[in-house]
């Protein structure tokens, strides 16, 4: 372990035992250094690392601060880097989706309410609306399945299954769906997941979420083979 691995790793425990809670700005750097019992060099580059994760934050002419250290914050990292993603390891993303996407949405079956339902509504809509335009499909596809993971309250799956879910594997499989004129059958598989939330039934919720994936991975193997 490196002496940068060493400081950041001393940091984070100051950070979850509580000596450095959410909000506070850390010690002088002079001070933080010699409690980390490392140079200055080495402490600003631990700082800069974690700075980069989300985990302290530079608030100029203040000092650095530990974040709020929600969820979102520091986890929104996942989606650009799945964004880079290609190949295989799309199937393997599109795999862990199969596994979290349908919980998810049983468990949302169970917690949503009439407010989120009539937004999960309101874009299922739009998508029909725009059956021939790929580009807003994917916009309103997106948005459907956020609110729909939304509904569960959970802020750390949402925005695992946000990360996961790739924007440009969404476009790419819509158009595909929309040159081989089976966007029909995504957009049924959709209302399929809405009939189900609005009926609170959590085992059919699931059901119909996970025949949705299975649609999207099928494409894209075929897809991904086609390439080769």
């Amino acid at each position: 372990m490196s002496l940068t691995e060493k400081a950041m790793t001393r940091l984070r425990e100051l950070i979850q035992s509580g000596e450095l809670p959410p909000g506070t700005r850390l010690p002088p750097e002079q001070q933080l250094a010699t409690e980390l019992g490392v140079g200055r060099n080495i402490m600003r580059e631990a700082v800069r690392v974690l700075v980069a994760a989300r985990v302290l934050e530079v608030r100029r002419g203040n000092g650095t601060f530990v974040t709020s250290l929600e969820p979102r914050l520091l986890l929104e990292s996942i989606g650009g880097a799945v964004e880079l993603l290609q190949g295989d390891s799309m199937l393997e993303l599109t795999e862990v989706r199969r596994l979290f996407e349908p919980a998810a949405t049983g468990l949302a079956a169970t917690r949503i309410t009439p407010e989120q339902l009539a937004v999960v509504q309101a874009h299922l809509e739009a998508m029909r609306a725009a059956a021939d335009d790929v580009e807003l499909l994917n916009q309103h596809d997106a948005a459907f399945h956020r609110a729909v993971v939304a509904a569960t309250g959970n802020e750390t799956l949402s925005t695992v299954l946000e990360g996961i879910s790739s924007r440009t594997v969404r476009a790419r499989v819509w158009r595909g769906l929309v040159d081989a004129d089976a966007a029909g059958q995504t957009l049924r598989e959709h209302e399929a997941i809405y009939l189900a939330l609005a009926a609170g039934d959590a085992i059919q919720a699931q059901a119909a979420a996970l025949m949705h994936v299975i649609t999207t991975e099928s494409w894209l193997r075929r897809h991904l083979a086609e390439e080769r």
